[in-house]
This record gives structure tokens, C-alpha cells and sequence, in this order.
């Protein structure tokens, strides 16, 4: 006979509620666990390691089921979200003692990747943002959310790829879509790789208060969408949210997701850290709030000369003053994180502790004001003390209210001062009399009895009692105490004089404990009024801590002022520096060079041996660039400069492979967006453009990529190659102009002089690199004698094919065209089709080992 499992009306209820949350994990509150059941406990059990058990084990279709401690449940939802999983919790909402049949559970919050609030999960130097989309009239509308922060914006895109470059830019952790949008998820997952998620329901509730009167509809729509699924999923007043900031990315310095990449502003290349990024060498914030927003103004760099210039001022300010920028930087240590302090105030989850953060932070201020105006020269922060106020009165409340070092918990007492509340006091006196009187009662009774031993004791089980061990048993007055608990070692008694003090002290604790929490949620309330104060008091602070961090780090290492003029877009650095790489150096010596771009050279065609610097040139170039559009000084000696308004990069050779791109095809495509959408004011950077395809085509594409940049888009740029036929470029375009990476030869050893010269180079030295990269002697020395034959047989090593094929010598046999000899021609055929950014070390070593077989084959017939 089979036994099948009913649904029990704990179960019903359960399935319930999960029919709502089928994209969740359903976290269901049982007594001091959350449990989970069916595929939900099948998988979360392999997901966090859990033990998988079974409800109605003995029944043919047992339920699946697994679960995790109620105390520690915030560690195992922080796991699955940073799996990019979503978690509904579900709590009893009613007293069980009051509850008639099942006690009333609902879902009390639904976290997801892009709402999370809790301060272990979130890393306190990156936003965590909860993305919005809308598609209207091929029109891209986003908006996005820091929930933690309050932060809110929006802007509309004309692109799909502008799309998910400001997703790139903005790291969201989740998007959101309405219904109508769903063929765009897999474009967008293909691209980002992040949690999608959908409306939850259609209910559109009034948002006027946070937006202002003129915006745009399509920005109101997708900002709609974004706050209708907050207040769906969080289920609370959210106070903190910021009202909208609407901006257009034409109002920054636009970089693709390949300049920032090869850039490295963020993110390291090698192993995706911090760690040798702009942001690492830039970050010297004493605030969590500080490192945030230098973020994101290395994300949107400014285009207003003016104020870049407000910007400069501050920082050359602070540089000037360095006692002062020390004291500040003590004072900015004490401040704690006031946005998410805030965001905590309004989600009703800030504690004691949090709240005395907050004293501690205020504290700072006036000291703060007081220092900035000792170095208020010539008005430069009059703007920002205008803004900076101290809430005292905030400040105030706090320190009248929550003592010192308050515990964790708000519901077990020990967090009101006492002299707040009068009849607090009242409770506390008498816990504080009672337990003095349990202390003499216990001198008393050692004393009456003789049991030197004897001790008062208290357990929630048994209340109050003395414990008297077995061996001072013949000493105990049965007449006087009631034996109440026999232990292995012990007796416990109680009397009647002591249970009368237990229930003074016990009603007094209990009802301190609750008057103590209403206390502190009536002062949190008060708070909550509050916030937008705080937030402008946060957005100040963390923007004069980054100020600092950039004067600290332009003073360390010998940054300058740079000059912007916006008559000309002329570029003048006199010994620049890649300020990255010179940290990372230390104490060698890093050789600078200038970059110098006037009105009558637009394009800087760079040759030269690999390894040899060219790379670092480049990206020293946009960094500075950077670097001074967000206001700091930079790494020269000078730096006269335009404002530029966007700066592609092609640096690097990369596959994408899961897009089944090869380095070739995303070369092209890097190239294509800048051809596209590059205009004269921007930087273009290309490295060895048309090296990932045969020698003629990437040669033809080089030259007319670069004589569509001089003769159409007239933008500045670094254009470096090993065409070494390019470089003839310089006769036929007159705003192009040849440089080179000097190199020399000493003992046949290359030596490397990382300094740019005019001109171009005399040759590669592709076989002394490869000699310096470590391949064999007989490769090496084979190698020189290939190319010694191959340049017998041509022109000029740096005569362009064309032109050889054209005007060959009478007798002499072109690089370029078929010999005398087949097999020697096929290969140097071969050699010529080579794709060397795709080859590894061993790749090269065995070709050049088949190519030498052949010729020497060839030889013996």
C-alpha cells in the first residue's frame, strides 16, 4: 500500500506564497530556521553545501527539504546573490500565541542582486546599481539606482551599443524590463552576463515627488518602472531615494568598454583587481563615500574648462597647505559611511551601533569647516562652505540619547542613557537596587550559614536561586529554603524573599527592555526626517575627501597643473609620464617623454622594435588626459592641453572568444566605432592596426584608416605600426607626422631607450626582440639568416611592396613577388602571411624549424 504525502496547512500556506516567488529561493521562517523545500531545497543545498533532508520521510514522495539558522541567514543569502540568485524571506507577521489556526506568514522582502542593503554583502567602495530599461521609437531610456545610497539618475542612449557601454560604465549588478522587451534579454545577457529581471506588478503608483516638473516622459517611464519594483520587492517607505538626476553622456568624456579596458582605469588587465589601475594610484580617500565618487569621476570625466578649472584650484589649494591636509585627512578617518547610514535609517535596519557611527561622524564636522576656512584663499571654497552645514541637532539627539558602546541588539536593552527618559530610569534603578540586594543577600547567607561557597545564581529557566554544593549540605536550614533543582554537584533552593525581589527585577528588565526599543525607534524616526540633510552633508565630504586623495597623490609624485585652451586643440606635454607604471617601477628610473601635437600635426605615425615603449607612449597620453579632465594635475613637467570629448583605444591583440570573434574581428570593430563616431576634438589611439590579417590587407587597411582620420575626422592621433611603408605617409599628408621609439644595438644586444625621436625607425629588430624573449640560439641565428637572404632579394626593407613589384632592379628578385626558386618563394610566402599576435612562443619555434628543414632540403637537390 503506498502512503502518499498530504499537503499539511503549513505546506498549502508555503505553496502559496511560493507561487508568487518562482524566480526566488523562498527563505520560510519555521521557529529559529528558514526552511526550503522541493527544488528549491535541492538546489540551494548544492549551492551552499547544505545538508539535504527530508518532510514525511517514510512517504513515497517525501519533500525535499533543507534549511539554515534564522541568526546567520544573512551569510547564506550574501552567498546566493553573489551567485546571481534572488531570495524572498518570508516571516510570521502575528504572534503565535494569538494566531488562530496557521500563524500568518508573508513574504517581507524579496533581495536580489541589485537591492541589497545589507553592509557585509556590499563592498563599500563600489555602488551597487539596479538598472532600468526602456525601448521607445529606437530610443534607449535608462535609469539606475543605488538602493544602498539613494542615488538616482537616468539618461536616454541612441544605441544599443551606447546601451551597454553605460551598463559597462555603471557596473550594474541587475537590469530590469518591461514584459513588451523580452527579445532583448539575450543581446543583453550576451554583452553584461547579469540577472534580468521583470516587473512584478502592474500597479503604477504616484512618483511625482521624485522627479522634476519637466522631465522627459521617456525618462519618467523607466524611472517608473525602476521604483515600482522596488517598492514591489522591498515592501517599505525608502525615505533616502534621492530625487532624479537626469544628464546626457555628451555631457562627459566618452570612453568605449576598450578604452577603459586597455586603459585600465579600473580594472587591471592581468588579473581583473585594482591593482596597477589608475583608480589604485588615484585612491588615497579616507572615506568609503570619497573612494566611491572618484569612481565615478573617473567614469565621466568633466568637458567645461571652468570646471575643471574649480576642480584645480581646490586640489593646488590643498597641495599648498599640507599641515592642514594632514589634520583634514585625520578628520575625514572618523567619518563613517553617511549615505548607506542613511539608506539604513530609512529601511528601519540601522542599529545603536550605527547611530553612534553617525555621532561619531558629525562629530568631525565643525572641525572639518573650521579647517577648510583656515585655507580658503582667494574664495576657492566658498561654494562649498556655503553648502556644508553642521546638524547639530541631529548630533544632539544622538549623544542625549544612545550610550557610549551600545550592544548590537535594539530589543535587549543596555542602549538608552540613563537621565533620557524618567521612568527608564525608574526600571533601571530598580534592576541595578535588586541586583545590589541579590549581591548582600548572598554576603548574608554566607555569613548565617557558614558556606563560604554559597552563591546566587539566575537562569530564564528557573529564574533566581542559591546553589549550595553537596559537600555543605549538613549546613543547609531546610526550614528556611524550598529545594527547587538537584545538579550532579549541587542543590538549588529558592525562598520567598528572594522570588518576591526576582519578579521586581524581572518585570523591571522586561519592561526596559521594551520601553528602551520604543525609545530608540521613536529617535530613528526622528532621524529618518532627517536624511536629505545628511545626504547633502555626504555628498560635500566625500567630495572634499577626493579632492584630497588628488592632492596627496599630484604632491607624492611630482604631478603639475595642467593648462587647457580651448581655441586650438593643440597638445604640448613636456616630459610626460605614465603615472601607473612609474609607481609600479619604484625606484628605477622611468624615462619621460613629450607628446607634442600642434595645429600642424594631427596624427603621430609611431615606429619601432617591440617592448620598446610604444604602448606606454600611448597610454600615457590618455591617462594624462584623464587624469585632467577630472581636475587633478598631472604626470609632466607641463601640460598645455584641449578638452577632448571622447577617446577610442585599439591596444592590445585580444580574442573574444565566447563571442567567436578573432583578434582581427574585434580590431576592426574597435577601429569601426572610432571611424564612426569620432569627431576633431577627440583622441584616437590605434596600435598595430591590420596586423591580424596578411601583409597587403592589413597594410591597405592601415593606410586608409589613417587617410580617413587626417583627411575626414582631423582628430589627434597615435597611430604606431611595424609598416615600416607607412612611414612614406609623412611625404603625401601634411598633418601626419613620423616618430620612433629609439633603439640601439650594443654588442649585438638591443637595448632599449624608451625615447621617442623624430623620424621613423631603420627597422624592427624583430629578431634581437625574440633573441631578448629567450628563443634558442639556432632559432635566432637561423632566423638572421632568412632575413639577411630576404633582404638580399629585395629593394629596401622599408620599400613599400608596391612600389618593389613596380620598379624592381635589373637582376635583383623582389621581397614580394615569385622567384627563380618555388620552394624558396612559398616560403617566404608563408612568412609573409604570418599572423604573429595569434602564435604562441612554440607555435614559432616549430615553424621556423619546418621552414629551415625545407630550405635546406631544397638545398641538396
Amino acid at each position: 500500500m503506498t502512503h502518499k504525502t498530504e499537503d499539511t496547512p503549513m505546506m498549502k500556506q508555503y505553496k502559496e506564497i511560493k507561487a508568487n516567488y518562482e524566480d526566488a529561493y523562498l527563505f520560510y521562517r519555521l521557529g529559529d530556521f528558514y526552511e526550503l523545500f522541493y527544488t528549491d531545497a535541492e538546489e540551494v543545498s548544492q549551492l551552499l553545501e547544505l545538508t539535504l533532508t527530508a518532510r514525511n520521510k517514510k512517504a513515497d514522495d517525501p519533500i525535499p527539504m533543507c534549511g539554515v539558522p534564522y541568526h546567520s541567514a544573512d551569510q547564506y543569502i550574501k552567498k546566493l546573490i553573489q551567485m546571481g540568485h534572488k531570495v524572498a524571506v518570508c516571516e510570521q507577521v502575528e504572534d503565535a500565541k494569538q494566531a488562530k489556526g496557521m500563524v500568518k506568514r508573508e513574504v517581507v522582502q524579496l533581495v536580489t542582486p541589485g537591492t541589497v542593503m545589507e553592509e557585509s554583502t556590499l563592498d563599500e567602495k563600489e555602488n551597487n546599481y539596479l538598472s532600468a530599461l526602456e525601448v521607445i521609437e529606437e530610443t534607449y531610456y535608462l535609469s539606475y539606482i543605488d538602493l544602498s545610497t539613494g542615488e538616482f539618475k537616468a539618461t536616454q542612449l541612441n544605441s544599443f551599443a551606447e546601451l551597454i557601454n553605460e551598463c559597462t560604465t555603471i557596473q550594474t549588478k541587475e537590469i530590469l524590463l518591461s514584459e513588451t522587451m523580452k527579445d532583448l534579454e539575450k543581446d543583453i545577457k550576451k554583452y553584461l552576463n547579469i540577472l534580468i529581471s521583470y516587473p512584478r506588478s502592474n500597479e503604477n503608483r504616484d512618483l511625482k515627488q521624485y522627479y522634476p516638473a519637466d522631465l522627459d516622459q521617456g525618462l519618467k517611464r523607466v524611472a517608473d518602472l525602476l521604483l515600482n519594483y522596488l517598492a514591489d520587492t522591498q515592501m517599505r517607505q525608502m525615505e533616502h531615494i534621492q530625487p532624479l538626476e537626469s544628464y546626457e553622456p555628451q555631457q562627459y568624456l566618452r570612453m568605449g568598454p576598450g578604452a577603459r579596458k586597455n586603459l585600465e582605469l579600473q580594472v587591471s588587465l592581468k588579473d581583473q583587481s585594482k591593482y596597477g589601475t589608475l583608480y589604485w594610484l588615484l585612491d588615497e580617500s579616507k572615506t568609503a563615500m570619497g573612494s566611491r565618487l572618484l569612481k565615478r569621476w573617473l567614469d565621466q570625466p568633466l568637458l567645461s574648462a571652468e570646471q575643471i578649472n574649480i576642480r584645480l584650484d581646490a586640489v593646488g589649494n590643498l597641495m599648498n597647505h599640507y599641515f592642514e591636509r594632514m589634520d583634514l585627512g585625520e578628520l575625514l578617518k572618523k567619518v563613517y559611511d553617511l549615505e548607506r547610514l542613511s539608506g539604513r535609517i530609512s529601511f528601519q535596519t540601522v542599529n545603536a551601533r550605527d547611530l553612534t557611527q553617525l555621532k561619531q561622524s558629525l562629530e568631525q564636522i565643525p572641525h572639518i569647516i573650521s579647517l577648510v576656512e583656515s585655507i580658503n584663499q582667494e574664495g576657492v571654497w566658498d561654494d562649498w562652505l556655503k553648502e556644508v552645514e553642521f546638524p547639530q541637532d541631529i548630533y544632539e539627539k544622538i549623544d542625549q540619547a544612545i550610550v557610549e558602546e551600545p550592544p548590537l541588539s535594539i530589543t535587549e536593552g543596555g542602549l538608552i542613557k540613563q537621565g533620557y527618559h524618567p521612568v527608564l530610569d525608574e526600571y533601571l534603578d530598580a534592576m541595578h537596587n535588586g541586583k545590589l540586594w541579590m549581591a548582600n543577600l548572598q554576603a548574608e547567607e554566607r555569613e548565617a550559614t557558614g558556606i563560604k561557597n554559597l552563591k546566587i545564581g539566575f537562569n530564564k529557566v528557573f529564574g533566581y536561586y542559591i546553589e549550595v554544593t553537596k559537600s555543605n549540605l549538613d549546613l543547609v536550614d531546610e526550614t528556611r529554603y524550598e529545594r527547587k533543582q538537584t545538579l550532579a554537584n549541587a542543590e538549588r533552593y529558592i525562598t520567598p524573599g528572594l522570588k518576591e525581589k526576582e519578579s521586581l527585577i524581572l518585570e523591571a528588565e522586561e519592561k526596559s527592555q521594551s520601553l528602551e526599543y520604543e525609545l530608540f525607534v521613536d529617535l530613528r524616526d526622528e532621524i529618518k526626517v532627517e536624511i536629505e540633510r545628511i545626504q547633502k552633508l555626504a555628498k560635500y565630504i566625500s567630495m572634499l575627501d577626493v579632492l584630497q586623495s588628488l592632492a596627496e597623490v599630484s604632491e607624492r609624485h611630482n604631478f603639475s597643473r595642467p593648462v587647457f585652451h580651448t581655441h586650438t586643440q593643440s597638445v604640448a606635454i613636456k616630459n610626460g609620464r605614465h603615472p601607473v607604471v612609474e609607481k609600479v617601477m619604484g625606484d628605477q628610473t622611468y624615462i619621460p617623454n613629450d607628446v607634442i601635437l600642434d595645429d600642424s600635426t594631427d596624427i603621430m605615425l609611431i615606429t619601432g622594435p617591440n617592448m620598446s615603449g610604444k604602448s606606454t607612449y600611448m597610454r600615457q597620453l590618455a591617462l594624462i588626459i584623464i587624469m585632467a579632465q577630472i581636475g587633478c594635475f598631472v604626470p609632466a613637467e607641463s601640460a598645455e592641453l584641449p578638452i577632448f570629448d571622447q577617446i577610442y583605444t585599439r591596444i592590445g591583440a585580444m580574442d573574444d572568444l565566447i563571442g567567436g570573434q578573432s583578434t582581427f574581428m574585434v580590431e576592426m570593430m574597435e577601429a569601426n566605432e572610432a571611424l564612426q563616431n569620432a569627431s576633431s576634438q577627440s583622441l584616437l589611439l590605434f596600435d598595430e592596426i591590420g596586423r591580424g590579417t596578411a601583409t597587403f590587407d592589413g597594410m591597405a587597411l592601415a593606410e586608409a584608416i589613417i587617410g580617413y582620420i587626417h583627411d575626414h575626422i582631423k582628430a589627434k592621433t597615435l597611430f604606431s605600426t611595424h609598416y615600416h611603408e607607412l612611414t612614406e605617409l609623412e611625404d603625401r599628408m601634411e598633418q601626419l607626422k613620423n616618430v620612433h621609439v629609439g633603439a640601439v644595438e650594443d654588442n649585438q644586444e638591443l637595448v632599449f631607450l624608451h625615447k621617442i625621436e623624430d623620424g621613423p625607425a631603420d627597422k624592427s629588430y624583430g629578431v634581437q626582440v625574440a633573441k631578448l624573449a629567450g628563443l634558442p640560439d639556432q632559432v635566432i641565428q637561423e632566423a638572421d639568416v632568412i632575413l639577411s637572404s630576404l633582404i638580399e632579394k629585395s629593394n629596401s626593407p622599408h620599400q613599400a611592396p608596391a612600389e618593389q613589384e613596380e620598379r624592381p632592379e635589373e637582376g635583383q628578385i623582389s621581397l614580394f613577388e615569385i622567384g627563380r626558386d618555388e620552394t624558396e618563394a612559398a616560403v617566404v610566402e608563408q612568412i609573409k602571411e604570418l599572423d604573429l599576435a595569434n602564435m604562441t612562443l612554440m607555435d614559432v619555434m616549430n615553424l621556423v624549424n619546418e621552414l629551415q628543414q625545407r630550405l635546406r632540403q631544397n638545398d641538396e637537390k
